[in-house]
């Protein structure tokens, strides 16, 4: 069930007005993981097993590893081995017994479930969370962790050490409504007029399309597919912010102007926050993160970032991609602080646009998931193309879609007076904007993952 449709709302409407009667007071755990179910099933009812088997089986690791923690390890392989999978069919490596069998040839051809990258991730933080603290929880607490819709897809991530404290009943009147519409209105403003307007130019980055292309409209469309994953995802996870609070949850915000950062190491505490943050508490420091020298720090951040990769999708593309973006951190991270330390604006100013231009030229790979089109890609940015009439790219409309994200990531935060008397007029002109120059509908980028 799509965000973006208008049926979503509907059944948004009708959870809440369920949900915060006082009749069902002390039913709302149990309405939220109802209207869960239904979220996930509507789009993949076949898989819905598959759900209930990973929430109901990391449960019962989870109260195995509170008795005896020598279950913990088994309980994440549990976990991991769905993931693998699903993900990355590892029951290729059964071949002789599959091939051929019904079994064998039904499992091969399931399709990935929707949000498993996800869902996966929030069983892990559970086990190593609660049986850390020790803390024994309801059945239907960890399912409404696991599977709350509006987190469920696409994340945020959020930590089991953050969520199960706000499981407590809810109140209309508490709910913070303003900072719920904001949310709600971003995102669906960036992803409507933004990231779906720039989904019709970007998509001449497809094979073949972009041998059409001239070399200066193959890099304009880089920068164009930067602005519209940026604008698609931060549009995914304001929409689920904005949902979580109209239900009294808070989940982590995902995303802080990562498009001005001036080191990948920046980067990286402002994109995607939440899988950067799982990343470091649960993978890079128990691999020891930086306890034990320079290169094993080194190796540690190639191998979180090459794995983060991975966990995007099984292609090279995706090794590729998290792999440079750990060879960058290990590369740049003997020079930061000496480089943080000169205050000056202007290197500042040409540190920002070298990254931007790094990580724009890294979505690549992301854009074109198959390796030999997206290094066809990369090195036609370096060739002047003799196309002789190439497809014509609306540069005053790519930088009228591009702007609100220029514009994001540079205003000046203020709490002024003047800007909280326009405020309400420029979320208004934002709504309009989005019901009169919205974009083709397409689905978030995210989704696949």
């Amino acid at each position: 069930m799509a965000f973006t449709s208008w049926y979503f709302a509907l059944f948004v409407a009708a959870v809440l007005v369920f949900y915060y009667l006082p009749i069902f007071a002390a039913f709302q755990v149990q309405i939220l993981i109802a209207a869960s179910v239904f979220f996930y099933a509507y789009g993949q009812p076949e898989l819905l097993p598959l759900l209930l088997v990973a929430v109901i089986g990391t449960y019962i690791f989870l109260v195995l590893t509170i008795r005896n923690r020598a279950w913990l390890p088994l309980g994440i392989v549990f976990n991991l081995g769905l993931l693998a999978f699903f993900k990355y069919k590892l029951i290729f490596f059964a071949a002789p017994i599959a091939t051929g069998s019904p079994v064998g040839d039904f499992l091969l051809n399931l399709p990935l479930p929707i949000g498993i990258s996800f869902f996966v991730f929030h069983n892990i933080s559970l086990l190593v969370d609660r049986s850390k603290q020790n803390i024994r929880c309801r059945l239907s607490d960890v399912f409404l962790y696991v599977i709350f819709f509006p987190q469920l897809v696409s994340g945020p991530i959020t930590q089991a050490r953050n969520f199960f404290p706000q499981i407590k009943p809810k109140l209309l009147a508490d709910v913070p409504t303003i900072d719920a519409a904001r949310w709600l209105v971003l995102g669906y403003f960036f992803k409507l007029f933004v990231a779906n307007n720039l989904n019709e130019m970007t998509a001449y980055m497809a094979y073949p399309l972009f041998e059409t292309l001239k070399t200066a409209d193959k890099w304009l469309l880089v920068f164009l597919y930067s602005f519209q994953i940026y604008a698609d995802f931060f549009g995914y996870s304001s929409i689920a912010l904005g949902l979580a609070l109209l239900f009294g949850y808070r989940l982590p915000e995902n995303f802080n102007r990562p498009y001005i950062s001036t080191s990948i190491a920046e980067f990286w505490r402002r994109w995607h926050i939440s899988l950067s943050s799982w990343l470091r508490n649960y993978l890079y420091i128990p691999l020891g993160g930086s306890r034990h020298g320079g290169g094993r720090t080194y190796l540690n951040l190639m191998v979180v970032l090459a794995l983060g990769g991975l966990w995007h999708g099984a292609g090279l593309c995706y090794l590729a991609w998290g792999s440079m973006h750990g060879v960058l951190l290990a590369a740049e991270r003997p020079f930061l602080p000496w480089m943080d330390r000169i205050n000056s604006t202007a290197l500042d100013a040409g540190r920002a646009a070298v990254i931007f231009v790094i990580v724009s030229l890294l979505w690549i790979f992301f854009k074109l998931p198959d390796f030999a089109h997206a290094s066809s890609y990369f090195l036609g940015l370096f060739q002047e193309s003799t196309i002789a009439n190439p497809p014509k790219i609306y540069r005053s409309l790519a930088f009228a879609y591009s702007l609100p994200v220029i514009v994001q990531h540079f205003a000046v935060q203020s709490n002024s007076k003047l800007l909280g008397a326009v405020e309400p007029f420029a979320y208004g002109a934002l709504v309009a904007l989005m019901f009169v120059e919205a974009g083709p509908d397409s689905a978030f980028i995210y989704f696949q993952f």
